[in-house]
């Protein structure tokens, strides 16, 4: 069943697998109801449950980035909700239906603004909304307990997923130049309260240099 995990927004698990790992879609009441990435081509149906539990019907599709279970749910999504679709414009969408807008960085897509954070991959976005307090990290950050960590916590995704995780990590400094209370991730569990000082901890750690030693 789904979770509000924050006011207005619900947290979809499309899929538990056999190591404790979800995946994860989000489903928005912003100013239309906005689903947040698609799952994999094979969780559709867990995906329209999970809608249909919320009492919303999505009007509109973001997606963060082009990884499969983020972007495999797409033409299903869009056939069954008519919805318009965001993607952002370095994706490679091989679907069978052309996006409705190509976004990047700084961005608003409702009440949310697209921030521009590669290193997971080189299209990877984030998306912010300050006057609700909500980042919907994608794959930015993932939570701590999925690395065997206490949950509460915020870690870069993992570098094993990484196209470049030195980039990864040093690009979360520009989450840091928006506030947010809640940081919503795809894997481990969500930060949803003083999420961004939860981060500037990560982020800015005592004896940090003022640019990258090596």
């Amino acid at each position: 069943m789904p979770t509000e995990i924050v006011d207005g927004v619900h947290d979809l698990t499309v899929r538990d697998d056999e190591h404790g790992r979800r995946y994860r879609a989000y489903l928005v009441d912003d100013d239309v109801p906005a689903l947040f990435d698609a799952g994999f081509a094979d969780t559709t149906d867990a995906l329209f449950d999970e809608i249909a539990a919320t009492g919303l019907t999505p009007e509109r599709l973001v997606l963060t980035h082009g990884d499969p279970d983020h972007v495999g749910g797409y033409d299903a999504v869009v056939d069954r909700y008519d919805v318009e679709t965001y993607v952002p414009e370095q994706t490679d969408l091989s679907t069978d239906h052309d996006a409705t807008h190509r976004y990047a960085d700084g961005d608003g897509i409702g009440g949310f603004e697209a921030i521009h954070v590669p290193g997971h991959a080189p299209d990877h976005h984030a998306l912010v909304n300050e006057e609700t307090g909500v980042l919907i990290a994608g794959d930015a950050l993932s939570g701590a307990d999925l690395r065997g960590f206490p949950p509460g916590y915020l870690l870069p995704h993992a570098a094993v997923y990484a196209e470049d995780m030195k980039r990864a990590e040093l690009n979360l400094d520009r989450l840091l130049a928006y506030e947010f209370d809640a940081a919503l991730v795809y894997h481990g569990t969500a930060v949803t309260e003083d999420a961004r000082a939860v981060l500037d901890r990560y982020v800015n750690f005592p004896g940090r240099p003022d640019s990258p030693v090596k």
